[in-house]
């Protein structure tokens, strides 16, 4: 996914994310740093979101279930594989895959899968921790390789 893919998904969730909350206008458009108005006009779809908007959004509302599910998973480990292209700092332990992911090879007890909304790839290790994440397939299986 791109910056561009995810502020056009992202613009039409704002207002269910909000709704999810139960804020209003007035309160959301405050802790997204935005005026009631320019909320208003994204939440009608007349003007998209700024990525800064959507990754404020992603950041204070991460545990929302709107933008889980619409990114497949924690929305801030998505907006951090779009701006570095990789990530390959040993994350939190995961869920091990049962919901949103593929299995796609098995190295040595590592699993690499693709997360079937955002596409992207993860190597988890035997204990489900991530330790590496790419939206290039290639690059994960010479991580998985190299492991």
């Amino acid at each position: 996914m791109t910056q561009d893919e995810i502020v056009d998904l992202l613009t039409g969730k704002i207002k269910l994310v909000r709704t999810e909350l139960g804020y209003t206008q007035d309160k959301m458009a405050d802790i997204l740093g935005i005026s009631k108005k320019t909320l208003v006009q994204i939440e009608k779809e007349r003007i998209k979101a700024s990525w800064t908007v959507i990754v404020a959004m992603c950041a204070l509302f991460r545990n929302s279930d709107i933008l889980n599910h619409a990114l497949g998973g924690n929305p801030l480990d998505v907006m951090e594989l779009v701006v570095h292209e990789y990530v390959a700092v040993p994350k939190e332990k995961t869920w091990g895959g049962h919901v949103w992911w593929k299995e796609v090879d098995l190295r040595k007890g590592y699993r690499l899968q693709q997360n079937v909304i955002s596409q992207h790839f993860r190597i988890l290790d035997q204990k489900d921790h991530r330790v590496y994440s790419s939206f290039e397939e290639n690059e994960a299986r010479k991580r998985l390789k190299e492991i």
